[in-house]
């Protein structure tokens, strides 16, 4: 992965199309010693560092997919800060007090990746690395089960903790895969962190020179056919359909807002409000 600039992320993010079409998106097992590192630990001259934090606890399968995904880039640092249990529906809650008080213990990913397990919400564990001496130069927040549309970003504890990056002035992407249509269907982790993985690509096409943004992912989990394309759209005002499962056999073009978007098979991006 090469690391390139972020300043037009999100006007290029349209430009990408299908994810996937073009690459290689096949990931080997396992994780490089060089990106390993504790949130203590300082990121070689030519690395980028890459704080991953999520809501659904830092033993689910969305955060282990794509920190397995950004510790194969022996480019990245990867330093892993999530809550210890789920958090989901936290928005941006804290917890009084100094963030580096907050108990934390040693941990790991699902597939055994180094991490720390902060007892608190979403938006603490960004705020105890931070506390911590963490300097990440990017935050990613998820994989996150179910996607984060409209309205319903605002009590997302995923975007939470992707605002309180923003808030400290790191650029901040949070990503979520979609509900699927049955229970006895699993989230495609796996497709969004291939386009998670295409825009951290575009943060960084040439020297990092990082404009400060706040961006959410939403890819749909098709029972049926492929993610259509990647398009940014608006948050919707209302709820209506957010939390149904995508078509991704639509027809429909030129949707007005990020639930419609996504809910007629569309992979959205969206720059979200920083007021």
């Amino acid at each position: 992965m090469r690391i390139r600039s972020v300043a037009a992320f999100v006007t290029l993010v349209v430009a990408l199309g299908a994810c996937g079409d073009d690459g290689d998106s096949s990931r080997e097992e396992g994780q490089s010693e060089d990106a390993q590192t504790g949130t203590d630990g300082a990121p070689t001259a030519d690395s980028l560092t890459i704080l991953v934090t999520n809501d659904d606890g830092v033993d689910a399968p969305g955060i282990d997919a794509i920190v397995d995904a950004l510790a194969d880039d022996e480019d990245l640092e990867v330093v892993v800060v999530a809550p210890a249990e789920n958090n989901s529906g936290a928005g941006e809650k804290t917890t009084p007090g100094d963030p580096a008080d907050l108990p934390a213990t040693e941990s790991t990913t699902a597939s055994g990746y180094p991490a720390i397990a902060v007892d608190g919400f979403p938006a603490d564990a960004v705020n105890y690395a931070l506390a911590q001496g963490a300097e990440p130069d990017l935050v990613v927040s998820g994989v996150n089960l179910g996607q984060n549309l409209g309205p319903l970003t605002d009590i997302s504890g995923t975007v939470g903790a992707a605002r309180a990056a923003f808030a400290a002035d790191i650029p901040a992407l949070a990503v979520s895969a979609g509900f699927p249509e049955s229970d006895d269907e699993a989230a495609d982790y796996a497709t969004a962190v291939e386009y998670a993985l295409d825009l951290i690509e575009e943060f960084g096409e040439e020297e990092p020179n990082f404009e400060l943004v706040l961006v959410n992912l939403n890819v749909p989990t098709c029972s049926d056919g492929e993610v259509r394309q990647l398009i940014e759209a608006p948050l919707a005002e209302s709820d209506v359909g957010a939390v149904d499962p995508a078509n991704c056999s639509s027809d429909l073009d030129a949707p007005v807002d990020d639930i419609e978007a996504f809910l007629n098979g569309f992979a959205t991006v969206t720059a979200l409000d920083t007021e």
